[in-house]
């Protein structure tokens, strides 16, 4: 057994990167039809070099987390919704949809054959999970594979950024597109992050976070934040963009729930670029940071500069919306949603 026996961290140092874990778990789809689960301690994966994931793109996947609790219990956040978005991005680039009972039961099988290496509670650490779809049937014309392989691994990690809850600063561009209006950026497909990679390395060599892009078509509004979605607070509404390019984030579509709960209204729409100004506060939202509340939004090429922060620090709103979201998700409050799933066994 291929096990990491040397794994002893400093839960307060871990950082956001790929630690070996014991197994990760496997199930493939063959003649129409999934398999047995397969339980692997193997990190590598044997195929075809002409599977369609390697020429064609035929690759999906999903970033979740477990979360320990300070009640000693693991809790798993929503994992139906990536299962459902999973299965849009399926339908999206033709591949089989795994069902949504399959999907949650090999989640938690996961975690549970890796319960040493979720991080303690207090730490603000997690186990993240990465669910992963691929063809892997030999494949040398454009068509879907005969093959596919859906994989969950996971990797223990501590914050997103090493400052944890604080603000960032953000550049606009205009010279890339993430996605195009009809294209797959609604898909959670690794293409999309390929296509960000030139502007996010640019905006890391000027000193920023991250990168804005505007929408593809008429550069007028704004669009998807790396690969974060957008949201803007305005007097007692939240805000935020309505697009045919944009993932949807369930981090986002959840935090709408939570701010109507907490008693703001909630709009999505286009946001034009000039609406920045508006802003009492704004936020970049996924999965990994939650939330991070956004300082600064540069337009380089025009030279403006949008300030969403009055003294460089996290927001009123942010911050109550980050501090109820993330007590939900380590069972610290009242779950009133019904969001949070106990991983039971553990």
């Amino acid at each position: 057994m291929n096990t990491n026996n040397d794994f002893n961290p400093d839960w307060s140092k871990i950082g956001f990167g790929y630690v070996k874990t014991d197994y990760n778990i496997r199930c493939y789809h063959r003649n129409g039809k999934w398999g047995e689960i397969e339980i692997s301690s193997d990190e590598n994966i044997n195929m075809s070099m002409a599977a369609t994931c390697l020429h064609y793109g035929q690759e999906a996947f999903e970033g979740m987390k477990a979360y320990r609790g300070k009640d000693g219990k693991v809790r798993l956040f929503r994992p139906e919704e990536n299962a459902a978005r999973m299965q849009s991005t399926s339908r999206g680039i033709l591949m089989p949809e795994v069902p949504t009972d399959l999907f949650v039961k090999m989640t938690e099988m996961v975690v549970k054959l890796n319960a040493r290496f979720i991080p303690p509670y207090g730490y603000g650490a997690t186990l993240y999970i990465r669910p992963l779809l691929i063809g892997v049937g030999p494949t040398v014309g454009v068509k879907p594979s005969p093959e596919y392989l859906f994989m969950i691994f996971v990797t223990p990690v501590g914050p997103y950024f090493k400052g944890g809850f604080a603000t960032g600063d953000f550049m606009i561009t205009r010279k890339y597109d993430r996605s195009a209006p009809l294209g797959t950026g609604i898909y959670k497909v690794g293409g999309n992050y390929a296509a960000s990679l030139r502007a996010n390395k640019e905006a890391h060599d000027l000193g920023y976070n991250g990168e804005f892009y505007l929408d593809a078509k008429e550069k007028k509004y704004i669009d998807e934040c790396g690969a974060a979605n957008f949201f803007g607070i305005k007097g007692n509404t939240y805000v935020t963009p309505k697009s045919t390019s944009i993932l949807p984030s369930i981090t986002n579509k959840s935090l709408m729930q939570l701010a109507e709960w907490m008693g703001y209204k909630v709009e999505r729409r286009p946001i034009p670029e000039e609406e920045l100004l508006e802003f009492d506060e704004a936020g970049a939202c996924g999965t990994a940071a939650v939330i991070t509340p956004i300082h600064e939004i540069v337009d380089v090429e025009n030279n403006k500069t949008y300030v969403l922060t009055k003294d460089g620090k996290p927001g009123p709103v942010c911050t109550k919306l980050y501090e109820k979201y993330v007590a939900i998700q380590f069972g610290e409050c009242e779950d009133p949603f019904g969001w949070t799933r106990v991983v039971e066994g553990i």
